[in-house]
């Protein structure tokens, strides 16, 4: 997911510089969901597994 956060903020770049103004709006706006999304996500995953008390992994 991720991944996809970055190629979409690597478009909206490549359409700001080029002057498509609402591409560069749109993909960056999902980017934004999507890294927003990711965090969220992170948050959880990192809660649950200090709940269980796990060492991680090396």
């Amino acid at each position: 997911m991720l991944q996809w956060a970055l190629i979409f903020l690597v478009l909206a770049l490549v359409a700001g510089v080029l002057g498509f103004g609402g591409i560069a709006g749109a993909s960056m706006q999902i980017a934004q969901i999507l890294f927003v999304v990711f965090l969220v996500l992170f948050i959880v995953a990192a809660a649950v597994h200090a709940m269980r008390g796990k060492s991680p992994p090396i």
